[in-house]
């Protein structure tokens, strides 16, 4: 049996897939830690959670709402990655030297995990939980890619003196790729990424109090909107569109509107529910589309129930992914910067249309993805790397 530790930033959406994968381990007999954020880890994987502590930068991470493109993208690095990785850093190697792990398994936004563990001989998987990496999103683009480069060199200069030389972005040991060909599509890959699914898996239990007597008392079909956990700085306008498409199909739809920030204002139509959060896996059971960011976690959950989606990409990987579940066929895409009432309307009425063959592909999906194995896949994996490094001895400290 094996020791893991997993190395998350403090994103849900980074967080639960990794989950999945530990479950799987745990239920083999080996044995899992973490180094994150506590508070987060033991609200998504368990109280009992084994979690080395990692510090968050002193400024906090915040994202200004109206960065898009290359602007974007700087910042997420300049201003988001790279202090969380200084930040992490301490943690990591404290977690590393007292868990003693046999493999690391780090998310390829917690670049510190990756930094830590080369420079003191660990086996490191990347844990890629979006498949935006993977595809390149720099191709084309050499002075991004050269920036880039500059800012990882110093930043490992900072973390570890300088030692090491792999793209911490991608361990050479593997990539545990949360996707399927069926979404990804006919991308070429870097060596020895592990397409495994996403790994969807059940979480620890939170306060049951949605009121699924209101989705018994119509036969309508449902829509989710969502735009995830980290864009209630964007998303006032775009949920408020949604309320009032959705509620003006009052004899079509109903629909659950999730407003963690409370953005949602005026009269709210008897057919949408507004709740700050909701149970989302075992909501999505019930779903006949949903209405997102095209953040990856959601976009794969929906997908592996079978739910046809509008994706309204924000920033990120989002564009990406959304352009993903077009070419696959199982949704619609709309700007977000002008997505109104009307389009948010005739988007819902779309993928929910049989005729446009939308649910159709999105079960697809969900069937490559169940194929795929998700987590108990990416414990094989990491079950033969284990078993490899036992061999040649990778391990050096």
């Amino acid at each position: 049996m094996g020791r893991f530790l997993f190395v998350v930033p403090p994103l849900v959406g980074h967080v639960n897939p990794a989950a999945g994968t530990a479950a799987a381990l745990a239920g083999r007999g080996h044995e899992i830690a973490w180094a994150g954020h506590p508070e987060l880890v033991h609200a998504l994987v368990g109280s009992d959670a084994v979690v080395f502590p990692c510090a968050l930068p002193e400024d906090g991470l915040s994202r200004p709402a109206g960065l898009k493109g290359p602007a974007a993208f700087q910042f997420l690095w300049e201003s988001f990655l790279v202090p969380l990785a200084d930040a992490m850093a301490p943690g990591v190697r404290a977690a590393i030297e007292a868990y003693d792990p046999d493999v690391v398994v780090c998310d390829q936004q917690a670049v510190a995990g990756a930094l830590v563990a080369e420079s003191l001989g660990r086996p490191w998987v990347t844990s890629a939980t979006t498949s935006a990496e993977l595809v390149d999103p720099l191709a084309g683009m050499p002075k991004v890619r050269a920036w880039l480069d500059g800012l990882l060199a110093e930043l490992r200069g900072r973390i570890t003196g300088g030692a090491g030389a792999a793209d911490p972005r991608f361990s050479p040991h593997g990539v545990l790729a949360y996707t399927t060909r069926a979404l990804l599509g006919p991308v070429e890959l870097p060596g020895r990424v592990w397409l495994v699914g996403p790994s969807v898996a059940a979480r620890p239990a939170s306060p049951d109090d949605f009121p699924w007597e209101w989705l018994d008392a119509s036969a309508l079909p449902t829509v989710l909107v969502s735009l995830g956990t980290a864009n209630n700085d964007a998303g006032a306008r775009f949920l408020n569109a949604a309320a009032q498409a959705l509620g003006g199909m009052a004899d079509r739809v109903r629909a659950v509107l999730v407003d963690p920030g409370g953005v949602v204002r005026g009269h709210v139509p008897e057919n949408i529910l507004v709740r700050p959060y909701v149970p989302q896996l075992a909501l999505l059971e019930r779903l006949d589309a949903v209405v997102c960011h095209a953040g990856h976690n959601t976009v794969c959950e929906a997908l592996w129930h079978g739910v046809p989606l509008v994706v309204a990409p924000i920033r990120d990987d989002q564009p990406i992914v959304a352009g993903q579940v077009v070419d696959a066929g199982a949704g619609v895409r709309l700007r977000f910067g002008r997505a109104d009432t009307a389009r948010i309307g005739a988007a819902v009425e779309a993928v929910l249309d049989p005729a446009q063959g939308h649910r159709k592909a999105a079960e697809a999906v969900g069937e490559s993805f169940r194929a795929a194995g998700g987590g108990e896949s990416a414990a094989d994996r990491l079950e033969t790397l284990l078993a490899e490094s036992a061999v040649t001895g990778v391990r050096d400290s």
